[in-house]
């Protein structure tokens, strides 16, 4: 059964930082593409970053340069450390299987100002 469990996520104050993990069974972090998507209130979910199985890496515009998404094999986990966060960022954030097109549960990030 494959499924994909993030954590990390909780109340940071604006210009703080948070890293997400993404825990992944079923599944092998190296033969797969995950993604991290984000839903804010009344908003629609949208891209946030990407990990290839080969290790590429790609992001939404808004992010770059204050995210990084990276990846552990030992530990079947792809993590996104989240820098300068300003309230824009406040969303639940999801990963997801672009592969097998499975999707964790979510994990909130909320960011006070």
């Amino acid at each position: 059964q494959v499924q994909l469990v993030e954590s990390g996520g909780g109340l940071v104050q604006a210009g703080g930082s948070l890293r997400l993990s993404c825990a992944l069974s079923g599944i092998t972090v190296g033969f797969n593409v995950i993604g991290w998507y984000r839903q804010a209130p009344g908003q629609q979910r949208e891209f946030v970053a990407s990990i290839s199985s080969g290790g590429s890496t790609r992001y939404a515009d808004s992010v770059k340069g204050r995210f990084t998404i990276s990846r552990d094999h030992a530990k079947n986990t792809v993590f996104l450390q989240m820098n300068s966060l300003n309230s824009s960022d406040t969303a639940v954030y999801y990963c997801r299987s672009m592969t097998r097109g499975t999707w964790g549960q979510g994990t909130q990030v909320t960011v006070s100002s």
